[in-house]
């Protein structure tokens, strides 16, 4: 004997009411129509409150008035799977959730209405943020091999008085690093204090850095000290010294050689103790051998050297760096933004980022300005961070064979035919992508 349909309702009822993913459905009036126990936990509304009630008034999620999940589900009749929204709880805590959605259609295919199945990801978030303090050294997050060996030395580099070296294309995040070194050092109780070299002109470089007496020159009023008086008992960071004149490195010389200098118009010398570091995106051996720059100076410098990876090389950590400046730029304008699709997040994988972490910065604050729901799509990314054939979708109607070799094709482009950096994008080895390019016929554009 068949069991009747509303003893079938109420076995599956009791099975919803086992797992620990909370579930409730609605009608096309958007009226409560189920909720399990897990719901009731989540959510802290009980059944009975939730039952018969707007979805809105129960589910009260930061998508509801803008992107309602229901209504995106019927109106393009496809499931969404595992987006990130958050939730008001009935205690008024708000909480990470990642929620999946059907459509409900009664025996003769007639949709009734809609489902959703919903997991808390605040222990989830709380475990990731574990994991991110263990990728990280101050400010700064990473889970690349060679960053990790920085973090493991900057502890004893910042109890040292030695002069450090930082070398790292623009945007790497040196300047994190002068300051993650002041911050656990001896001098972390003084100022720290940062010029950029490379933005001062020739004639203004030396009356920056050691300051000048009154009368020294026509427009110099009164006195004014210097970034080496600032960072007295500090840190001084002296960025892109690699731009310095061959007159400024020689005064820079006798400063690190005798710690004392003289102010402009001074005929006294003042003695300093500020921790010097130095950083520059030029590899100053090149300029050394070049002649460009002084010898003596870059050894009395080169006591510690630290050599920072460009981002293009260490791409495994771009998606806990756009995790992070998600939230930060969801607590700096006060958005909800709660992830990134999949699509935006293979885009940004795809992309050699030449202007480094600061790039990918600035293209999350790009996606917070256009984003217009809870999720960073790519849409909302800049167009130069999109692949030159991202409008151009692949025609329906070719063959898997054709298909395959445009991807390739597109992927080569992007990569410039560096066969390496293109096999590691596409997730092959690099002998399987050169089979396929003879197999496929892929050859370069004349």
């Amino acid at each position: 004997m068949m069991p009747s349909d509303k003893t079938l309702a109420e076995q599956y009822q009791k099975i919803l009411d086992t797992i620990t993913d909370g579930v409730y459905s609605v009608d096309l009036d958007w009226r409560v129509t189920y909720f399990n126990r897990a719901a009731e936990k989540i959510t802290g509304i009980s059944k009975i409150e939730a039952i018969g009630r707007a979805c809105f008034e129960v589910f009260r999620s930061n998508v509801c008035e803008s992107n309602c999940i229901i209504r995106e589900t019927l109106d393009t009749d496809r499931p969404i799977l595992n987006r990130p929204i958050y939730i008001i709880r009935a205690d008024k805590k708000k909480i990470p959730i990642s929620t999946t959605t059907a459509i409900l259609k009664d025996a003769k295919g007639k949709v009734t209405g809609g489902v959703v199945s919903f997991r808390d990801l605040t222990d989830i978030r709380r475990l990731r943020k574990e994991l991110l303090k263990q990728h990280s050294y101050e400010d700064i997050i990473s889970k690349n091999p060679e960053m990790q060996r920085i973090f493991s030395i900057l502890p004893q580099v910042a109890q040292s008085h030695s002069t450090v070296l930082i070398e790292g294309a623009s945007g790497t995040g040196k300047e994190l690093i002068a300051q993650a070194i002041h911050n656990n050092s001896f001098h972390k109780k003084g100022p720290f204090v940062a010029v950029n070299c490379g933005a001062l002109p020739d004639t203004l470089v030396e009356s920056e850095l050691f300051g000048y007496k009154a009368g020294a020159f026509t427009d110099a009023k009164k006195d004014k000290q210097g970034r080496f008086a600032q960072a007295q008992n500090g840190t001084l960071l002296l960025d892109e010294i690699g731009d310095i004149s061959p007159a400024v490195q020689v005064r820079l010389l006798r400063v690190l050689q005798e710690k004392k200098y003289e102010p402009l118009g001074s005929t006294t010398s003042v003695r300093t103790n500020a921790r010097i570091i130095t950083a520059t995106h030029h590899n100053l051996e090149k300029l050394v051998k070049k002649g460009k720059f002084r010898k003596d100076l870059y050894y009395r410098i080169n006591i510690v050297k630290i050599s920072l990876p460009t981002f293009a090389e260490r791409k495994e950590d771009i998606p806990i760096l756009v995790q992070h400046f998600i939230e930060r730029f969801n607590h700096l304008t006060g958005k909800n933004i709660a992830g990134i699709s999949q699509k935006a997040m293979a885009t940004l994988m795809l992309y050699d980022w030449p202007g480094n972490i600061r790039e990918l910065e600035n293209a999350i604050e790009h996606a917070f300005v256009l984003c217009q729901d809870d999720m960073v799509r790519v849409s909302c990314l800049p167009d130069h961070v999109l692949p030159p054939t991202a409008l151009k979708p692949i025609s329906m109607g070719l063959k898997l064979k054709e298909i395959e070799k445009r991807a390739i094709l597109q992927s080569l482009e992007q990569h410039h035919w560096k066969r390496v950096a293109t096999a590691n994008a596409l997730g092959i080895d690099k002998n399987t992508l050169r089979r396929k390019i003879i197999r496929l016929g892929v050859k370069p554009p004349h």
